[in-house]
């Protein structure tokens, strides 16, 4: 019997030392967004590709409520992988998060994914036509500790508003219920258009888009919040919204933990940026149609991580200074 014992120790370690090194699985978690939401559409998205395309890594998805939440739970490392918000990094690198002084300096871009714009909308028969109108109405931000309520509180108090108006935090789809039941009057959305809530709404109902970004030009936005740029969403986004309207962006960033390998996010750039990555991530969100090699950096104004840097030098990339890994 203690022979038997032997033997049995004996195999398993032989099986031990054969066994080759790349067997052995890492295992990481990609935070995204609220379901059905555009966030989650791509963590979820490229977790799956990643998985199927780099040996040894599985990379699981993980819902959340947004930007900011990710930020957060990158920096703690209760998260590898991770989108936010380009201004939401940026305003978290430093203290300046709402209600939040806390610097976040664990969490590095990766790459810019879209842009988000800012998207306000109305029933045509409130007969609300200007942001300024908004004085003691009922507006949905997004959901809490969302990337869209905060960059709505940002918008609203750079325009006086913020403690005028009744505040109500609903997600996108909840919004659009709401609004479309009349116990709302107005909602926030920073996503790509066209957002599946407002295309279902405007198929119901007579929407309008408010012009935000006039009203954040005189407030001092460029001044104040240099993330963000100006954009013009096309007529006809939406059903029966007919003229174009003046609006801004943020950028959506594949963020990480400075706590994962160079060479885990170097591998995992160079399985999304090829021809088969991109095509499928466009299936799975149309939005991705904006990602690209020559778009990398796209709106990126804090560090990158440092395999990020290596991938986008390599393929020609100037990388602004302020955002060069630390």
């Amino acid at each position: 019997m203690k022979l038997f014992s032997k033997r049995l120790i004996f195999a398993a370690l032989i099986l031990t030392i054969a066994a080759p090194v790349g067997l052995a699985k890492d295992f990481l978690k990609f935070t995204g967004g609220p379901s059905g939401g555009t966030f989650q559409y791509f963590s979820n998205g490229m977790a799956i590709h990643l998985s199927k395309h780099i040996p040894n890594l599985k990379v699981s998805n993980q819902a959340s409520r947004g930007s900011v939440e990710n930020i957060r739970k990158v920096n703690i490392k209760r998260a590898d992988f991770g989108i936010a918000y380009s201004g939401d990094l940026y305003l978290a690198r430093n203290g300046r998060l709402a209600g939040d002084s806390k610097t976040y300096m664990n969490v590095r871009a990766v790459a810019f994914l879209y842009k988000a714009p800012a998207q306000l909308a109305v029933l045509r028969k409130s007969g609300i036509g200007r942001v300024s109108q908004l004085r003691g109405k009922r507006v949905a931000l997004g959901g809490p500790g969302s990337g869209a309520a905060a960059s709505a509180e940002r918008f609203l108090r750079l325009v006086g508003l913020w403690d005028t108006i009744n505040r109500q935090f609903l997600g996108y789809s909840k919004a659009a219920a709401a609004m479309k039941d009349g116990h709302i009057d107005a909602m926030w959305i920073l996503a790509g258009y066209p957002t599946r809530a407002l295309i279902e709404l405007s198929a119901t109902r007579d929407i309008a888009l408010l012009d935000v970004h006039t009203t954040a030009a005189k407030a001092g936005l460029a001044e104040k919040l240099p993330f963000y740029q100006p954009l013009s969403i096309p007529a006809n986004t939406y059903e029966g919204v007919t003229q174009d309207t003046a609006s801004f962006f943020d950028s959506a960033l594949w963020i990480a933990s400075d706590k994962v390998s160079a060479d885990h996010v170097y591998h995992s750039l160079k399985a999304i940026y090829t021809d088969e990555g991109l095509k499928y991530l466009v299936n799975v969100k149309s939005t991705a149609k904006q990602m690209s090699i020559a778009a990398g950096v796209t709106g990126i104004v804090t560090p990158l991580h440092k395999g990020a840097e290596r991938f986008w030098k390599e393929h020609g990339l100037v990388v602004n200074p302020s955002a060069a890994a630390e």
